[in-house]
Order: structure tokens, then sequence, then C-alpha cells
């Protein structure tokens, strides 16, 4: 017996080992993709295939826009649709979310230019480490991390749209959300669906007071940086990379 249950589970851990891999690999293609278009876009070669260059690039990031938001739509449809028949499939994931990131990366890239640019590519890297965090660290750092990496993106927006925009409010809104995902938590017991032979997103001796601290910090230094102007935002980012940084420290001491 107990050897099937350390079978069954190294089959787990090797399943996810391999599916943070694919989100690394994804990671690291969007990532190219990020390089190539600030390369020939933003700093195109003087010569006629050069700027024939810039300008299918640009093109294809309008489409990409169109696109990327087309899948994130059908993608949201077809697993809503997968988890009514308790069927869920990971491919109708896996457009929702690859749609969701071309439509943003493409949308910020046209509306910021080179600024959009340097963001996205630290703001890939993230996502890849959010992937490793999921898969490998507990799922209670992964949604404090969601949270406070979106703190870090509002700070973004707040100061380049120079105050109160539709991007702050949508990061408001999210954070909101992600608040109200962990009272539901809370409430049933780290179950996100209350069916019989639901899976736990997170145990049931789960620190919600350090979920709560992170929303709470986050939608706090959005407000401080609207109150006094996009140019503390600055310092205020370094705040909250900090207090990512201790939440990795905490919660990688609490896997010892």
């Amino acid at each position: 017996m107990d050897f099937n249950k350390k079978e069954a589970q190294r089959r787990e851990e090797d399943r996810a080992l391999n599916c943070a891999l694919l989100w690394i690999a994804g990671a690291i293609v969007l990532e190219f993709l990020l390089v190539f278009v600030n390369k020939f876009y933003f700093n195109p070669l003087v010569t006629e295939q050069g700027v024939a260059l810039a300008v299918g690039i640009s093109r294809g990031l309008h489409l990409a826009r169109i696109l990327g938001l087309v899948l994130f739509v059908g993608g949201g449809i077809w697993s809503f649709l997968c988890i009514r028949k308790q069927a869920m499939r990971a491919l109708p994931v896996v457009l929702m979310l690859a749609g969701a990131a071309f439509a943003f990366c493409s949308h910020i890239i046209l509306t910021f230019q080179e600024s959009g640019m340097r963001m996205l590519l630290w703001m890939v890297p993230g996502w890849a480490g959010l992937a490793l965090i999921f898969y490998l660290y507990q799922r209670e750092f992964f949604l404090g991390a969601v949270i406070s990496g979106l703190g870090v993106l509002g700070l973004w927006f707040v100061r380049h749209t120079e105050g109160v925009s539709l991007y702050t409010l949508l990061v408001i809104a999210a954070i909101l959300g992600m608040t109200g995902l962990t009272i539901w938590l809370k409430k049933h017991g780290g179950f996100l669906s209350t069916k019989p032979g639901a899976e736990a997103v997170i145990g049931p001796d789960a620190g919600y007071p350090l979920l709560f601290l992170s929303s709470a910090i986050g939608l706090a230094v959005m407000g401080l940086a609207l109150a006094l102007g996009g140019g503390i935002s600055y310092y205020l980012l370094y705040a909250m990379i900090a207090w990512l940084f201790a939440l990795l420290v905490y919660y990688t001491v609490k896997m010892m």
C-alpha cells in the first residue's frame, strides 16, 4: 500500500514538473517573439527591407490583438461548457490563456510602445515564475504571488497613464476578484466547487491572513500612488517587489 502511494505521488510530481516545463517553454517562445519585435519594430534596419519588415510587424500586432481576443473568448466558452459537463480538458484552457497572452502583449506594445515592451520583457519571465509556483510550490503562494503581481502591474499603469484609467480600474477589479476568491475558498475549506469529489485548491491549513494582507497591500499602494501622483509609484514598485520576495522566502522556508 505504501509503495502504491509513493508511486502515485511520484507520478503526480512528474506530471506537475512536466506541466511547469511546458509553461516555461511557452514563455521562452513568447519572450523570443518579443525580442524579435523589439529588434525589428522599434529599431528597424535603415533599408527598404527593414522598413517593410517593421510595417509587417505592426500589421501582425494588430491582427494578433484581434485573434488573441477571439481565442480567449472561444477558449473561455469551451472551458465553461467542459466544466458544466464535468469533463475538463487542457486544450481549451491552453487556447484561452494563449489568446489572452497574445492579445495582452499586442495591445500593450501598440498602446505604450517602447515602455510597454520593456515591461513585457520583464513580465513574461514573471509568468513563467508563476507557473513554477503553481506546480511546485503551495497553491496559497500562487494566489499571493498573483495578487502581489497585480499590484506591481497596477503601479506600472498608474505611472504610465498618469492617474485613474481603465487599466488601473481593471487591475483594482482583478485584485478585488482575487480577494473574493480567497474569501470563497476560506468559507468552503479550500474547495472551489461544492460538488462531491471536487479537488481542493488549497489545503485546509492555508494562511488566509497572508493572502488578505497581500490584497490590502496591493490596493493600498495603488491608492497611495493615485493620490500622490505617478512619480511615487516608481518607489512603490520596489516595495511590492520586496513583498513578493518576502512571500518567496516565507513559503520556501515553510516547505522545508
